[in-house]
């Protein structure tokens, strides 16, 4: 599996169907990761334990991929990112509301595995959203 291949895995089976019965297949043993919320996380269950917060503020978030970028062991993707505020995020209680924002991962591959992800959102954008 390529870079490109791995990013879409990663985004359009992983995060758009919450499986994570794919973490072994795709992500390095000691994958670092770095939400968009600035949140770090290490291992399969720190990044399942973000998945899951995620997915309780937005039960429906999508990630659709606008491009991806790779040089070597290195790649970029240009997201956009969708949901419904459903559960508490920033302190602020859910809305209902329908989101939308951009962002921004780097992604390091080694080994045909995901070993880091470093993850730049809008997040002005998203809390303007949901005030």
């Amino acid at each position: 599996m390529n870079n490109k291949e791995l990013i879409e895995k990663w985004y359009n089976q992983m995060w758009n169907k919450w499986n994570t019965d794919i973490l072994h297949e795709i992500l390095d043993d000691e994958i670092t990761f770095r939400g968009s919320l600035g949140i770090e996380k290490k291992g399969y269950e720190g990044l399942k334990n973000y998945m899951n917060f995620i997915k309780s503020a937005f039960p429906d978030f999508h990630n659709s991929i606008e491009q991806i970028i790779t040089e070597g062991n290195y790649s970029f993707a240009k997201l956009k990112y969708t949901g419904t505020h459903k559960g508490k995020i920033f302190e602020i209680a859910p809305t209902n509301k329908r989101i939308e924002y951009y962002g921004a991962a780097v992604f390091t591959i080694e080994n045909k595995k995901i070993k880091d992800v470093w993850v730049l959102g809008d997040i002005y954008g998203l809390i303007k959203q949901l005030e």
